[in-house]
């Protein structure tokens, strides 16, 4: 089962600015094949990617994503870094958490992206694009 059907054709950004979840400024650059999962509070599957141990997606770099920041213990003891940027969503053009882009910074485009029910599900949909 697919979390949608395709990825809607679109540029991603190389850079993106944020804060972390003690408040500090954070910037970076996307270096290689980045998974970018955009999460919220109140939600399972955001969760269970939020505990998942840091190899849980392959070879590809990971950032966690969300509009705002929560209090939820697990946030702050996740293996992956968590970044507070509204500003990285809107570019990514992500609506709604649960959701993750892959992003290709030679390309600068979202190559697959869909609904986050899990980290298992999440590696099966970008498996084919990790090489």
């Amino acid at each position: 089962m697919r979390s949608v059907d395709a990825a809607r054709d679109r540029r991603a950004p190389r850079h993106y600015v944020g804060r972390s979840l003690s408040g500090e400024s954070v910037k970076g650059e996307f270096a290689g094949l980045t998974l970018i999962v955009a999460v919220k509070e109140d939600c399972l599957g955001c969760r269970s990617v939020l505990e998942s141990p840091s190899d849980a997606f392959g070879d590809a770099a990971v950032l966690i994503v969300a509009g705002h920041a929560s209090c939820e213990p697990w946030w702050a003891a996740s293996l992956h870094p968590v970044v507070i940027s509204p500003s990285l969503l809107e570019d990514l053009d992500v609506r709604w958490p649960p959701f993750y882009v892959l992003v290709d910074p030679t390309t600068e485009r979202v190559v697959t992206e869909g609904v986050v029910f899990g980290p298992e599900q999440v590696l099966q949909e970008i498996a084919p694009y990790l090489v």
